[in-house]
């Protein structure tokens, strides 16, 4: 029997019997973590309220072996909170459906439980606390996110140079099965032409310009979210149940 500790953020939480949960988290040490929180949803529980989802906690668990996921689900004994993004997050629709989908993207991103994630996790810290602060509008936040995260897995679009030969950008044909932008030789059937401005709103996302990003109209906002979704969706293989319920401007 062992010991371990870990940080991480709370991704959903599911009734277990008649007092307890089982909580999914992704941690930074140990990646994808299910573990059983007993007695927490009793009504006067304090650890249970620290174990909600957007919550980024520090937790301890107690694990029968010497490696914390095994055959058995490992208890959940401790919990303290090191960021509490959720007040920010819930008493708003849109940051809470575009938190949610976040939640879901991380999970999904995430197949094996034990298998570290620390780019994954790091970006979902980044991502929440942006979101809690209200620095950007929600939907930016989200698009940035699903971007950032299908580039530390591997799916990185581009938005400029063709995917296929590299051809420099700009160019005016998009993808998603062939990676982003495509020129006039490499275009494949399915291709669409997307306007430069969602283009340029995808490449600052996916970079971090926030000042390009914030300046953006709505028409092309609508548009880049579009090609996100669809882009996202190609790659996980279907798509995300939260991202319907998601408000873009």
């Amino acid at each position: 029997m062992s010991l371990f500790r870990d940080d991480g953020i709370v991704l959903r939480t599911q009734k277990l019997g008649e007092a307890d949960r089982i909580i999914t988290l992704l941690t930074r040490g140990h990646g994808r973590v299910r573990a059983v929180a007993r007695g927490v949803r009793r009504t006067k529980s304090k650890f249970g309220a620290r174990l909600e989802p957007f919550s980024h906690v520090d937790v301890q668990f107690f694990a029968r072996g010497s490696e914390l996921i095994g055959r058995g689900l490992p208890l959940c004994t401790q919990s303290e909170t090191i960021a509490p993004y959720g007040g920010g997050i819930v008493t708003d629709y849109a940051r809470y459906t575009a938190g949610t989908a976040m939640l879901e993207t991380a999970e999904r991103f995430t197949d094996h439980e034990g298998e570290p994630a620390v780019q994954q996790y790091l970006l979902l810290v980044g991502g929440l606390r942006t979101l809690a602060r209200g620095e950007h509008a929600p939907h930016l936040v989200l698009d940035a996110f699903l971007l950032r995260s299908l580039a530390v897995n591997g799916y990185a679009p581009t938005f400029s140079d063709c995917a296929k030969c590299g051809l420099p950008g700009p160019n005016r044909f998009f993808s998603v099965a062939a990676g982003g932008s495509v020129c006039v030789d490499c275009r494949v059937p399915g291709s669409v032409v997307p306007s430069a401005q969602a283009l340029e709103l995808l490449g600052a996302l996916l970079t971090g310009d926030w000042a390009t990003a914030d300046a953006c109209e709505p028409r092309y906002v609508r548009e880049g979210s579009g090609l996100v979704s669809a882009y996202l969706h190609w790659h996980l293989e279907r798509g995300l149940r939260s991202l319907r319920y998601v408000e873009k401007s």
